[in-house]
């Protein structure tokens, strides 16, 4: 069986870069599933001081990306992406595991 994988665009790295340097911390972004939100599962997102042993590390233009085993079988092979538009600007993530997602694609179900 294969490794599971996650992609973290170069814009989504690029945004975690400026963050973690205007609040002095390490370019280090967590990304987490939990319970909840309109669809059963939310994401959530945080910058991080540095990754737990067992977390799924991707780099890209120096910051990372981290997932927790749990979080992982719920988004392997996903994108994590950062995207502006009119409605404003957020982390996305392009999830193909989610059987359906809500209106403001900040929770999905399985």
């Amino acid at each position: 069986m294969d490794a599971p994988t996650m992609n973290f665009s170069p814009s989504a790295a690029a945004r975690v870069a400026a963050i973690a340097a205007k609040q002095g911390r390490p370019a280090i972004l967590r990304l987490s599933v939990e319970g909840g939100g309109c669809s059963g599962f939310q994401y959530r997102f945080g910058l991080a001081d540095a990754p737990e042993p067992d977390d799924l590390i991707v780099e890209q233009g120096g910051a990372s990306l981290v997932v927790d085993p749990v979080s992982l079988d719920l988004v392997a092979g996903s994108v994590v992406d950062y995207v502006e538009s009119l409605g404003g600007a957020a982390f996305k993530v392009e999830n193909p595991n989610a059987a359906s997602g809500c209106g403001c694609g900040s929770s999905f179900a399985i």
